[in-house]
């Protein structure tokens, strides 16, 4: 968690200045060009079809009891899944290049600049699929930190010198794609020296995956299930954008992901924190204590229900003047619609941990509450936007996530998973909410009665920043721990790991 959070601070900084001194020196049609080049190729990538998520559940158990040939066997299978996938990504890639000329007809680069992009791009994703893969085990053996020291340092040193390169080199966009080609090159031979020094018997063959599969049958049923996932994912976080503009304009577009943009920064904060427990999650659950996983599971919910109420709270009181003094008073959203986004982001992050639990049993099954929620989403969405317009379709999206995320995920959790009432979860989030509501509402009516306004300038903005989520967060963690047992269990554990280790 300690280097999640160092890195996400540094890379923050880094993609503040990176990204200016892009628009600077090379102009928006190349930074355009790059963006457009990767999220090209993270639609290829949808050909992974779920198999990581498939592999790293069933890493679990072999590596709590340390069952070295099955780990073997399994990475093996990654390893043949993940050489065929590699192939069908270059032959779609081959095939998408050749209306490139059509795709980026409109662009004012040369057009071999597109092309040097894309492939550079594609070498990367195609060293992970042929050879990256085995990094999977560090991932399920609660040690991603070591893949995040070495991978994000070399992505630190690669940046610093890509923005030298643009600044003071004559041509500075090819040296950035041949910087981007070495590094890639060279992080291969990192993480592949990481894994033989913590993992020296790990040997997958990738030529014996075929007949392994069929030894470890549950690899493919739970890709098969874990890719409607991702395409249900895909459809939720894709969809809203492409209504809007069908029923508003590209400018309300603009507006809507100028509040996004803030609300991906929180969720990759709070991501930071969390991700790096979802191994140990997997762990745990291999050691079979239902007692002790659901002890844990209302440790990390009542701990991340607190951190996203306060990042929640600080979002909808603030981010209105924030944007105000950011880029004008005219791209600020009415009080309903920034309610309803606010709500969608704190349901979207309060449920992650059901996921991570959810993902540790394999509990991947419900394919129909997936393809549920995205029809949902995307049906209400389109329906109540062509009466309400942006507020009608950030209904549709809120009424899917409670309709199948606020009420299915935990209803699925505890009865396949847990095996016990789902009212043991209601209990402990009721006090959560409540006490959130609670505070919300005292905390706003200080806030009111102040004598400075957040949107005067960028110092009162700060201020109140301060001022506001500071005595929100205060005074919330105080309520929970004298309400809630698993909280306060939460803050022993934290404050004895920081300061009694």
């Amino acid at each position: 968690m300690k280097v999640a959070l160092i890195f996400y601070f540094i890379n923050l900084v880094l993609s503040f200045f990176s990204r200016k001194f892009f628009l600077d020196y090379l102009g928006a049609e190349i930074l355009g060009l790059n963006t457009t080049a990767q999220n090209l190729l993270g639609f290829l990538n949808l050909a992974e079809l779920g198999i990581g998520g498939a592999v790293s559940y069933a890493l679990y158990k072999p590596l709590f009891l340390n069952d070295l040939r099955s780990i073997n066997e399994i990475v093996s299978i990654q390893g043949w899944l993940y050489r065929r996938i590699a192939v069908i990504i270059t032959i779609a890639a081959c095939v998408l290049m050749c209306f490139f000329p059509l795709i980026f007809e409109k662009a004012k680069v040369p057009l071999w600049y597109t092309y040097a992009s894309f492939c550079v791009c594609l070498f990367s994703a195609l060293l992970g699929y042929v050879f990256n893969y085995k990094q999977i085990v560090l991932t399920a053996d609660q040690k991603e930190y070591k893949i995040t020291l070495n991978i994000q340092g070399i992505k630190v040193v690669k940046v610093i010198i890509q923005l030298l390169s643009i600044i003071y080199l004559a041509n500075g966009y090819v040296y950035w794609l041949v910087l981007e080609f070495l590094m890639s090159v060279i992080t291969t031979v990192v993480i592949e020296y990481v894994l033989r020094c913590e993992y020296p018997w790990l040997c997958p063959q990738p030529r014996i995956g075929g007949v392994m599969r069929k030894k470890h049958i549950n690899i493919i049923k739970k890709t098969k299930q874990i890719f409607f996932h991702k395409i249900g994912s895909f459809a939720f976080s894709q969809s809203s954008s492409i209504i809007i503009y069908a029923y508003a304009s590209l400018s309300l577009v603009a507006i809507y992901g100028n509040y996004m943009l803030v609300a991906t920064g929180l969720q990759m904060l709070v991501s930071s924190i969390f991700n790096s427990v979802n191994a140990g999650i997997g762990n745990l659950v291999a050691e079979n204590d239902r007692e002790r996983a659901i002890s844990v599971f209302d440790e990390l919910f009542s701990l991340r229900f607190y951190i996203v109420a306060v990042v929640c709270y600080g979002f909808y009181m603030l981010v209105g003047s924030f944007i105000s003094l950011w880029i004008g008073e005219e791209y600020v959203l009415d009080h309903t619609t920034l309610l309803l986004i606010t709500a969608v982001l704190f349901i979207d992050l309060v449920r992650n941990i059901i996921d991570s639990f959810n993902n540790a049993y394999g509990l991947f099954q419900d394919v129909w509450a997936t393809l549920a929620e995205a029809c949902i989403n995307i049906g209400c969405s389109i329906w109540f936007g062509s009466i309400w317009g942006l507020p009608g379709i950030l209904t549709g999206v809120l009424l899917s996530l409670i309709l199948v995320v606020f009420l299915w995920k935990p209803y699925f959790l505890f009865g396949w998973g847990f095996k016990i009432s789902v009212w043991h979860y209601w209990k402990l989030y009721f006090k959560c909410f409540v006490s959130g509501m609670f505070v919300a509402w005292i905390s706003a009516f200080l806030i009111s009665v102040l004598p400075i306004t957040a949107d005067q300038d960028f110092t009162t903005w700060i201020l109140c920043v301060i001022l506001d989520t500071v005595f929100f967060g205060i005074t919330l963690l105080v309520i929970l721990c004298s309400i809630n047992h698993s909280m306060r269990q939460s803050m022993d554990r934290i404050l004895n790991f920081f300061f009694l280790k």
